[in-house]
């Protein structure tokens, strides 16, 4: 297992949620068939746009999918640019990830 910093976490102009890791490419992530996505130019992972499923959600689903299909775990650090999220969910985000 290697490990990767998230270097920004953004909701994009189309209510995507969006993690960029600080080195790691994830070009095959589709494959996993969970809805997890790689902008191949913006090299960034990325989320549908929510329906049933929370931001936090989605949060969730990427780093677990980035973990099992290619080993590499996403972490935030105090150096993680926090890009048009509410500081509820960067709190939830923050909070959730102590426990995986």
């Amino acid at each position: 297992m290697r490990d990767d910093t998230i270097a920004r976490i953004e909701i994009d102009e189309h209510g995507r949620l969006c993690i960029w890791p600080s080195s790691e490419r994830f070009d095959l992530i589709y494959r996993s068939a969970a809805e997890v996505h790689w902008d191949q130019s913006g090299n960034y992972l990325y989320s549908p746009k929510p329906r049933e499923w929370s931001y936090l959600d989605w949060f969730s689903q990427i780093v677990a999918i980035a973990l099992d299909e290619y080993g590499v775990r996403l972490k935030t650090n105090s150096q993680t640019d926090w890009t048009n999220l509410q500081f509820d969910l960067k709190s939830e985000i923050e909070r959730a990830q102590n426990t995986y």
